[in-house]
């Protein structure tokens, strides 16, 4: 009987982490940041958990607004899209705000998007934003995270 109710709980709570993960995170910090006179609207994903879901499960995503991904020290950081619905580009970025480089990601794919040099953060938004706005490597991003000390 014991055993029963063990693994009914057990089922039960694998159920439940199962449905949570499946769902769009939706209630992260945010920060407006600043591309040129562009602004960007984004979620701060700065926890491993945060991060290992990012934009997951999201059906759409506002033109102007995305993720910032928040890392302890810089580093070589990939991304890929597993159980994402949304074509993004993701802006590898240094400390200073500098965006390092930009990949173009597919949907749903698990190919992976690496920095080209270490950096602390990555800033996932709508594929294109960027290009139509003539954000390239090299621009400067301004905002919070990129001021005074880390």
């Amino acid at each position: 009987m014991i055993r029963r109710f063990t693994l009914l709980l057990a089922t039960l709570a694998l159920t439940a982490t199962s449905a949570w993960s499946q769902e769009a995170q939706r209630n992260l910090p945010q920060v407006t940041l600043k591309a040129g006179m562009h602004l960007i609207h984004a979620q701060v994903a700065s926890t491993f958990d945060q991060r290992a879901t990012g934009l997951m499960f999201r059906a759409e995503m506002p033109a102007n607004e995305g993720m910032l991904f928040v890392f302890e020290e810089p580093a070589g950081q990939c991304f890929w899209m597993k159980n994402t619905l949304l074509p993004l580009t993701a802006a590898f970025v240094a400390d200073d705000g500098t965006i390092v480089n930009l990949a173009d990601m597919k949907p749903q794919t698990l190919d992976s998007h690496c920095s080209a040099k270490p950096v602390r953060y990555v800033l996932e938004m709508n594929q294109g934003w960027f290009a139509k706005r003539g954000l390239k490597a090299g621009t400067r991003l301004g905002g919070a995270p990129f001021e005074g000390p880390r």
